[in-house]
């Protein structure tokens, strides 16, 4: 039974995540809470590991939540029911649909769509910053140390645009919210 929830959790996840992984993230915390595969606390901590472990963080996170729940075969059904949605739908565009990126309706469909996916994608980022610091749940136990990293991190990323004139590769930022990590933790 866990391995066809698997399947059908993480499918749904596939079907209906459109703008990427970080715009998929509600939806799989959705899924992933409304199963109870995992609490909200670790599925913040695996959202922050997939990020910086290589592939796509849809993948990451249902190849762990599978695992955690039923081994490698649990690993083997979630992750290939997350990829199956954008791999049929890659081959029927790419077979059946060359010219269909030309139509001027498609292109306002997906012109549409942009802002949509930024608000989700900016709401999930915001959520992820106010939930880190703790701010969600009480303005008087605001953790310090995590809103002075985010401030930290944002203005080494901005900062870096204005003084070497070039956007920090998000290879370089998390490196960098690695080290300083290990020396927050430290202290």
């Amino acid at each position: 039974m866990i391995l066809l929830d698997l399947f059908l959790g993480f499918l749904y996840v596939g079907c209906f995540s459109f703008g990427g992984a970080y715009a998929a993230i509600p939806l799989i915390r959705e899924v992933v809470l409304q199963y109870g595969w995992i609490n909200d606390e670790t599925l913040s901590y695996m959202i922050a590991i997939s990020e910086s472990t290589p592939g796509p963080i849809m993948v990451n996170l249902a190849t762990y939540i599978g695992a955690s729940q039923a081994g490698f075969v649990g690993a083997l059904v979630a992750t290939t029911a997350v990829v199956f949605p954008a791999f049929l739908i890659i081959i029927i565009v790419l077979a059946l649909l060359k010219n269909m990126l030309e139509n001027k309706y498609i292109k306002a469909i997906l012109n549409g769509m942009k802002p949509s996916i930024t608000g989700i994608i900016m709401g999930i980022g915001l959520y992820m910053i106010l939930q880190n610091c703790e701010v969600t749940k009480s303005l008087h136990n605001i953790n310090i140390r995590s809103l002075v990293m985010t401030l930290l991190l944002l203005l080494i990323y901005y900062g870096s645009r204005k003084f070497l004139k070039k956007k920090l590769t998000p290879i370089k930022l998390i490196i960098i919210s690695a080290v300083l990590g290990i020396i927050s933790n430290a202290i």
